[in-house]
């Protein structure tokens, strides 16, 4: 495991950026994981703008997103497929028919994983899979709790989770409980894993991720066992380290 020790959240957005914009250039045909949440975004903006000076080019890439709320249709300003066309595909010359995110509308569960599932293998697996931390430990939406996720799965989001996204929302009834997200096994076929991770609330949980037990109860805790993981992380989430 590398460890980035970046000034703030800036530099920790061009740290990352760097390294996938490295995947893109080594394997023009890569196929990117992606993650959504306020901390990438400064990743996706520094990439749109290597982009528009002509450093990057998108054009063979595919990606595969972790996860989307159950119930909401693309074209919903919160669902994640929205926020990865407003905050990064639209701004680049990414082919859109080859990025995946969950079927929000498909009422049908196990159908819905069973179908994200077979994405993910067709693809030959992700090359480089981008990932943010929750307070609880969460990566993608695996939330804490007895056993390590493996597949593609609905899952009932955490109390603690729907609290972190009311904020986007007009009130916290207009919530999803539900989410299809990659699972754990998904998440560690990556053949890379880059965590970007900021701000002194995230210290105490990235602490527990890169020290304590490997354990369900602190999910992304089972990076430890990946053997290619690369964590950028900015001063004040490193606060414990």
């Amino acid at each position: 495991m590398i460890i980035y020790r970046a000034k703030d959240y800036q530099d920790m957005s061009r740290k990352a950026a760097n390294i996938i914009s490295a995947q893109v250039i080594m394997k023009p045909n890569c196929t990117l994981g992606l993650a959504t949440g306020s901390t990438p975004v400064g990743t996706y903006q520094q990439l749109i703008e290597w982009y528009k000076k002509g450093d990057l080019d998108f054009s063979q890439v595919s990606s595969i997103n972790l996860d989307e709320y159950k119930g909401l249709s693309p074209e919903n300003d919160q669902s994640y497929r929205y926020f990865m066309n407003t905050n990064l595909f639209n701004h680049i010359n990414i082919d859109k028919t080859r990025t995946f995110v969950p079927n929000g509308l498909e009422a049908d569960s196990q159908k819905a994983c069973n179908d994200y599932n077979h994405i993910i293998t067709a693809s030959g697996g992700i090359d480089l899979q981008l990932l943010g931390l929750g307070h609880n430990g969460h990566i993608g939406f695996n939330e804490p709790g007895e056993a390590f996720e493996r597949e593609t799965h609905c899952v009932d989001l955490t109390e603690s989770t729907i609290e972190a996204n009311k904020r986007f929302f007009e009130s916290e009834e207009d919530v999803p409980r539900q989410a299809y997200t990659m699972g754990i096994k998904n998440i560690m076929q990556a053949r890379k894993i880059l965590v970007v991770v900021s701000g002194a609330d995230k210290a105490e949980i990235l602490e527990k991720v890169l020290k304590g037990p490997i354990t369900p109860a602190v999910p992304a805790s089972i990076l430890q066992l990946h053997n290619d993981v690369t964590i950028v992380a900015d001063e004040a989430a490193l606060g414990r380290i």
